[in-house]
Formats: C-alpha cells, sequence, structure tokens
C-alpha cells in the first residue's frame, strides 16, 4: 500500500511539474471579413504583406461581432456585413503589442492596443485593415478569435466586452479631445482600479476630472458619465493583473503618441512656410 500511495504521489508531482504549453513565436493567423470578395481579399492579404495561404485563415462574421459590439456601437456602425480583416503573429516574450491599420478611420493603434491589454493579450504583432474606409471596431472580435485558435485557450468573456466597451468610448472620446488623451484618461483609471471600487460616483467623478485637468482636457457630464461607466465594468477584472498590462503598453502608446505629434507638427509648418510664400506674393502684386 505504502508502494501504491507513493507511487501516485510521485505520478501527481510529475504531471504538476509538467509547464503549460508555450505559444511559439511566429504563429499566425489572418481573419477574413465573410463578406468580402475574392478581390477584396487579396488587396487586404497584399497590406498584411504576405500571399492567401501563406498562414491558416479564419473567418468572421457579422453575427460574431455582434456578440461584442450590441451596446456599445451604434447599430448603424455596426451594420449588416462583417468588412475588417485582421493579421496577428505571436512574438516573443516582453516584445509587447505591434499594432498597425490600413483604411480604419475611427480606431487607432493606440485604442487598439489599450483594449487589446484589457483582454489580456500581449506579445503579438497585429494589422488591422479592410479594403475600403470602415470604423474598425469589429476588429477585436476578428482578434479574440484568432488568438484563441493559436493558443487553444479561451480569453476571458468579461474580459473581451470590456476591452470593446474601452475601445468604442475611447474612440467616441477622441472625436472630442484626441486619441492620446481619450486613451490616456482610460490607463490613468486602469491604473486606480484598486481604488475607485471603494470610491461613490461622486467621488469618481471627480477624480475622472482631476485626471482630464492634468491633460489640460475639459470633458462633459455625457463623457464623464461614460467614464464612470467604463471604469465599473474595468472593475470586474483583476486589479493588479490590468496594470501589469497598462504598464507594459504605456510606452508604446506614448511613442505613437509622440510620433503623430511630430507628424502633425511637420504638416502644420509644411503649410505655414506654403501661406508665407502665398502672401508674399500676393503682397509683391498688391
Amino acid at each position: 500500500m505504502k508502494k501504491l500511495i507513493a507511487s501516485i504521489l510521485a505520478c501527481c508531482l510529475l504531471i504538476g511539474a509538467v509547464p503549460a504549453l508555450a505559444v511559439d513565436a511566429g504563429e499566425a493567423r489572418a481573419v477574413i471579413g465573410a463578406n468580402l470578395s475574392d478581390e477584396q481579399i487579396e488587396a487586404v492579404y497584399a497590406n498584411f504583406g504576405i500571399k492567401r495561404g501563406d498562414v491558416t485563415e479564419l473567418r468572421v462574421t457579422n453575427a460574431d461581432e455582434r456578440k461584442y459590439l450590441e451596446g456599445y456601437v451604434d447599430e448603424s456602425i455596426i451594420g449588416t456585413n462583417s468588412i475588417s480583416c485582421v493579421y496577428i503573429e505571436v512574438l516573443e516574450e516582453g516584445k509587447g503589442l505591434d499594432v498597425t491599420t490600413s483604411n480604419i478611420n475611427w480606431c487607432t493603434a493606440q485604442m487598439y492596443i489599450s483594449a487589446l491589454a484589457t483582454a489580456g493579450i500581449t506579445d503579438a504583432k497585429i494589422i488591422v485593415a479592410a479594403p475600403f474606409e470602415v470604423s474598425g471596431t469589429a476588429a477585436l472580435t476578428g482578434v479574440y478569435l484568432a488568438y484563441e485558435d493559436i493558443t487553444g485557450q479561451q480569453l476571458d468573456e468579461t474580459a473581451k466586452l470590456v476591452s470593446t466597451q474601452e475601445l468604442t468610448l475611447t474612440a467616441e472620446l477622441a472625436e472630442q479631445i484626441g486619441s492620446y488623451d481619450s486613451v490616456e484618461i482610460v490607463n490613468e483609471l486602469k491604473l486606480l482600479l484598486a481604488e475607485t471600487k471603494n470610491m461613490t460616483d461622486e467621488q469618481l467623478k471627480a477624480e475622472i476630472i482631476s485626471i482630464a485637468s492634468d491633460l489640460g482636457v475639459t470633458l462633459t457630464d455625457t463623457q464623464i458619465n461614460q467614464l464612470i461607466s467604463l471604469c465599473r465594468s474595468l472593475e470586474k477584472l483583476d486589479p493588479d493583473q490590468l496594470k501589469e498590462k497598462v504598464e507594459s503598453v504605456q510606452n508604446t502608446i506614448a511613442k505613437l503618441g509622440q510620433a503623430k505629434e511630430k507628424v502633425s507638427s511637420f504638416i502644420e509648418g509644411v503649410k505655414n512656410v506654403w501661406n508665407s510664400v502665398v502672401n508674399f506674393f500676393k503682397n509683391l502684386f498688391a
């Protein structure tokens, strides 16, 4: 009997010692909107920089997208067709998220990175693309599908829903206050979840106003209430894990914001030079 018990214990120790299967860097998937024509699909693959057949292809339908979008996105934006496509490639641990977009006119790379971190997706190269301009809100569904297919594990359903809520809200806020500031406000709230859980809505409102003020941003009552609602949703997740994910993507988000500011400054500079030249000739011949 003692030998039997010892054998069982040894087996248990061996089973416990087996590490979880790691996902190999380089594993990739392409997720294609179900309503695209073959010609449009070829155009999307060109944006991905690969040929069709190079990686496993998955399909995402409008019904798949609605599972996460309904209740967060206006019906006119959801539509009835699945158009957004995604390429995802797993990177080595610690490489972070690398997101680029093509023909996406509402969601920015910063917004995707922040929302994906909320969903629990890290260390991946992701390209969100479409054959023509779309909002891009449905792209997260494709990322979830691909990531789960690669890893063989389901992402937390609550985290996926909150991630979608975050993406749509930051996109809405960005129209008034800019992409970087909208993402920054949400990420600052993520870092305070352990504290906000014990705050009343009025106390949380004051905290949101303070964060926005530090960024030089003024929010409307509607925007503040939307952020309170998002924060209450975020509080359903593990605050320590979320804080760790936020910290892991902050540098990437900041760099994207700085790059955008440099481009905007350059364009503004070109406009000023052109206006100076035009004014010079106007005055010359006046």
